[in-house]
Order: structure tokens, then C-alpha cells, then sequence
């Protein structure tokens, strides 16, 4: 029997969350410098010692930021040869189904939602991720290089636009993170063993 994740899909998955935390880590190290959203209060900064650390936190973000892009490069290269992108990318009618998938999690819908790897509501999350790390990427090449990608510089609006854009990301990996692990846990052991195994 094939596994419903194959190999590679596991890997890049699994390597994604350890690479996305560090990135928020190394990001926060480096937001700490000049909170323009005054988002966090002075004593988180002082309890996790992530004040002070500007330069180390650009140090540790410009490394990981090419494991995280060079991950992401690989994975979808890895559905568009595969064919997995078919099972991924949300069709047409993707957002009235995602909405019976809503309807079905709270218990309203009372029939079983069609058998299908994804469902309409995980296609559109995990397109849109991708797609959330594609802007992860140009807002963060726009904020580290603005000369040097001056044309990325203005399509992206300008080094303010870019780095509060680049915040609004980081804030959706986190809720992204959040929902994701509810489903998980929602859909149960098999479902969670299927990513580290690939077999339910």
C-alpha cells in the first residue's frame, strides 16, 4: 500500500517547523531594535533575553533564511514533478466546499464530507502558506537588500511597506500554526502518524 505522504513531503514538512521557529526567533531579535508596533511589552523582551541581540538576530536570520527558501524551493518543486500539486491546490468550487468543511468541524453539517486526501479547507492552507512564504521571502530580500533590489523595493512599497508586511506574515505563521496543530490533534493519532510514518 503507498504511503499517503510520500517520503520527501515528511521531510520537508518536518524540517519546515524547526526553520520557521528560528526564524521567528532570529526575527524577534532583530524587531526588538525598533518595535513600530510596540506589539510586545518590555518585560517579554527582558524575560526571554531576546533584547540587545540585534546583530546576532540578523546573523542567525540571513543564515536561516536561505535553509528556509531553499526548503520551500524543494517542496514545491517536489508536487509540481510528483503530480502532488493536483491533491494541494484548492479547484474552483474550493471555497463553498471549505465552507461545508466549517460547517462539518462545528458540528452543524451532519453529513461526511467526500472522501479526498485534502479537504477544500486544508487546500486553501496550505496554498496559501506557500504562498505566505513566497512574501516571507521578497518582503525579507526587499528589507535586507533595498539598493541592490530596488525594483523588488518598490513593488513591495517601500522598506516600511515591506518590513509590516513582513510582520502580518509572521503573525499568520503563528495563527497558521495554531489551527493546524487544533486539526491535527481534532483528526486524531492515525492522521498524525501518517506524517511520521507516511501509513495511517
Amino acid at each position: 500500500m503507498p504511503p499517503k505522504h510520500p517520503l520527501a513531503i515528511r521531510w520537508f514538512h518536518w524540517l519546515n517547523f524547526p526553520l520557521l521557529s528560528l526564524m521567528i526567533w532570529s526575527g524577534l531579535l532583530i524587531y526588538w531594535a525598533h518595535d513600530s508596533f510596540f506589539a510586545f511589552p518590555a518585560w517579554l523582551y527582558e524575560t526571554t533575553g531576546i533584547g540587545f541581540r540585534l546583530a546576532e538576530g540578523m546573523q542567525y536570520h540571513f543564515l536561516f533564511m536561505w535553509l528556509f527558501a531553499v526548503n520551500g524551493v524543494c517542496y514545491v518543486a517536489y508536487t509540481l514533478l510528483s503530480g502532488e500539486w493536483r491533491e494541494l491546490v484548492p479547484g474552483k468550487d474550493a471555497l463553498a466546499q471549505a465552507f461545508q468543511v466549517v460547517l462539518h468541524d462545528l458540528g452543524i453539517r451532519k453529513e461526511p464530507l467526500p472522501k479526498a486526501k485534502f479537504n477544500a479547507a486544508q487546500q486553501i492552507a496550505y496554498t496559501g502558506v506557500v504562498l505566505m512564504g513566497l512574501g516571507s521571502l521578497v518582503t525579507g530580500l526587499a528589507i535586507y537588500r533595498p539598493v541592490q533590489l530596488a525594483i523588488l523595493h518598490q513593488v513591495v512599497g517601500g522598506y516600511q511597506n515591506a518590513r509590516n508586511l513582513h510582520f502580518l506574515l509572521t503573525v499568520g505563521y503563528v495563527g497558521f500554526f495554531f489551527m493546524h496543530v487544533g486539526q491535527v490533534v481534532r483528526a486524531g493519532w492515525p492522521n498524525f502518524r501518517a506524517m511520521v510514518t507516511g501509513h495511517e
